[in-house]
């Protein structure tokens, strides 16, 4: 343990996280709101007053996972230096295996987005949290990822490397990125195919040469 924090910032954070992995568990291929929230309190052991400490509501968990998982991705990224579509390419491919895992993480998520009528700020993490979750890489761990200023970077290296088709700024590829990263999934589920990289691949090939 490190000494630098105190314990009941460690008991905070350890019951956070048991907070995030028990929603994980449970979900699997539900839906969110068919997760019932004494169930993961439950499975947690973490009590419903305690829950509310942490989150205002059940859904602020699934903003959470999106912290979680992007800082996850961002890490990756940096680790293989990867740059352009290549970057773009490997966050898609882990939404594909998210899918593969836990059907009902994505579908879920784009609900709550939609309910809401926005993309959410990611939330900030303790210290200890950052530690729990990403060991070895505090630093990126510790710095809220941000989809648009990730998408932009990308789309600027692409356009340096000549990968943008003729008549597509970077402007227009980051707008089209997130139709393609939320929108390329949902119309593979109304085709009900399981191939979403397929899909994505198929919108990509529409931004790059």
């Amino acid at each position: 343990m490190h000494t630098d924090i105190s314990l009941r910032e460690w008991k905070k954070a350890r019951s956070k996280v048991a907070l995030y992995e028990a929603m994980l568990a449970l979900i699997e291929d539900r839906m969110f709101r068919e997760v019932m929230l004494d169930d993961i309190c439950r499975r947690a052991e973490v009590s419903r007053v305690t829950f509310f400490k942490f989150f205002a509501r059940k859904e602020d968990l699934l903003v959470y996972y999106m912290r979680v998982w992007l800082t996850e991705r961002m890490i990756e990224i940096e680790a293989g230096q990867k740059r352009g579509f290549a970057a773009i390419r490997h966050l898609l491919h882990q939404v594909a295996e998210a899918y593969r895992v836990r059907a009902g993480i994505m579908p879920s998520l784009i609900a709550a987005l939609a309910e809401v009528k926005m993309h959410p700020a990611m939330p900030e993490l303790s210290e200890a949290e950052v530690r729990l979750l990403f060991p070895g890489h505090e630093d990126l761990g510790a710095l809220a990822p941000d989809m648009f200023k990730l998408f932009r970077q990308c789309m600027t290296e692409a356009e340096a490397a000549g990968e943008l088709r003729e008549g597509v700024t970077v402007d227009m590829a980051v707008k089209a990125l997130f139709t393609v990263f939320y929108g390329a999934f949902l119309t593979a589920q109304l085709y009900a195919s399981a191939d979403i990289e397929g899909f994505y691949e198929a919108h990509l090939g529409l931004l790059q040469k």
